[in-house]
């Protein structure tokens, strides 16, 4: 007999079934609650109760510091596949094969030119533009050259779709990128990686033969492996909205770059850089932070540490923090604002006071070290993790067509005024 979970409103009772997950997560299904309670909703700001659709794509238990892809844990992951071979899984379904990938590859190699009418777009923004509007600006721009929808019925229009956005992201990116360090635009080298070119595309100087640094890519790698999908988030969940509405894929994307730009959800890696600078211009002293963090009236927050989901750790963040020593040990920085950062990170392993409250640094903390040590803008952090989260996106916005799912409409608690009589205005 399947389980149920019954509401009692003004003495009457209402039985609605419970849904419960591969994983044995559960939840009641209340979507029929409206009509046969006679237009009774329920009241969940900030949806942290709601599940807003059934997804095969990402399992996260914050509790116990576990994140999986399509059933593969993330420590896999991010230890024996590439990017692209996780964007496959993520959006396919499966792991790729060798066939599979290679031709995966060349498809988005084949669409990595952009049309040059995009270069007028991007001369018309200042180079006081945010990075993220830019992004999500240009994102939207492909319709224009792409006007024809997704006919999501069709496996090859769709496939079309996922390798002309995958093609053509990493160069809209890098040249935001270039075009506020007043570098000449780069349009890649299709004989190299995916994660590799778009580093060349971002760092190559026309007078300097590019150089590629085995480290830093694998570092690279592997963050956008951390960050490609994590469940239905801010972002994630506004693709999904837009989407329903069957709005296409470039533009779902450009509403998931306009939610990821907020600062509580993909700037938190920028912030992190910003506290680490405030630190340093008020004299580097990292006790006197530490304290500031452990006295409850001081509004000092650090930044980087603990996560509103993981309670326990984040597992992206051990991952993370070995490519960030290697980083900054090949590289050989020196640079006060890091090793801040490292001072403060190795208190926060050490002392009773972040153990006991495991508020250990996150990947946020780690992906801002990496990000800096390797000359990227802080303004440009979260277009970095717009790059990683593309395919989770991608995928999430697949599914969301492929399930049929309605369009979303949340309700609310009216809280206004009641019906009043209207004054003319010679009268109020």
């Amino acid at each position: 007999m399947s389980e149920k979970a019954t509401i009692t409103i003004d003495g009457k009772s209402y039985e609605f079934p419970i849904i419960t997950g591969t994983e044995n997560e559960k939840g009641i299904d209340i979507k029929n609650l409206r009509n046969a309670s006679g237009g009774i909703t329920t009241l969940d700001p900030g949806f942290k109760n709601t599940g807003s659709c059934e997804s095969a794509i990402t399992y996260l238990d914050g509790e116990q510091g576990i994140l999986r892809y399509r059933g593969y844990a993330i420590e896999d992951l991010a230890d024996k596949a590439n990017f692209l071979e996780v964007a496959y899984l993520l959006i396919f379904g499966e792991l790729p094969t060798k066939a599979q990938l290679s031709k995966f590859d060349q498809d988005i190699k084949e669409e990595s030119h952009v049309d040059e009418d995009m270069k007028k777009i991007l001369d018309g923004f200042p180079k006081s533009a945010h990075p993220m509007g830019v992004l999500s600006s240009l994102t939207s721009a492909l319709i224009a050259f792409n006007p024809s929808s997704v006919d999501v019925d069709s496996e090859e229009a769709m496939y079309e779709a996922i390798v002309t956005i995958m093609a053509k992201f990493p160069v809209l990116a890098a040249w935001t990128m270039r075009k506020r360090k007043s570098l000449p635009l780069d349009y890649g080298d299709n004989s190299l990686g995916y994660v590799e070119n778009l580093h060349k595309m971002m760092f190559s100087k026309p007078n300097k033969t590019y150089e590629s640094n085995k480290i830093v890519n694998d570092a690279l790698d592997k963050l956008l492996i951390l960050h490609a999908d994590h469940e239905q988030n801010c972002s994630t969940s506004t693709v999904r909205m837009v989407g329903s509405s069957h709005a296409g894929l470039f533009a779902s994307i450009s509403a998931g770059i306009s939610a990821l730009w907020g600062p509580l959800h993909g700037g938190a890696n920028q912030a992190v850089i910003e506290m680490l600078e405030a630190i340093k211009t008020d004299g580097g002293d990292t006790a006197k932070y530490i304290d500031k963090a452990k006295d409850k009236e001081d509004s000092f927050r650090l930044m980087g540490f603990g996560h509103r989901v993981y309670k326990n750790f984040d597992p992206r963040a051990k991952i993370i923090k070995k490519s960030a020593d290697e980083v900054l040990g090949d590289l050989g920085i020196e640079d006060p604002v890091l090793d801040i950062a490292k001072g403060l990170a190795q208190v926060a392993l050490k002392d009773d006071y972040f153990v006991q409250r495991k508020l250990y640094p996150n990947v946020d903390f780690y992906s801002g070290i990496i990000y800096r040590a390797l000359g990227i803008p802080t303004e440009m952090f979260t277009v970095m993790f717009a790059l990683g989260r593309l395919p989770g996106w991608i995928a999430q916005w697949r599914e969301m067509r492929l399930r049929k799912e309605p369009i979303g409409r949340p309700r609310q608690i009216y809280i206004g005024e009641t019906h009043r009589e209207f004054k003319s205005v010679s009268e109020r």
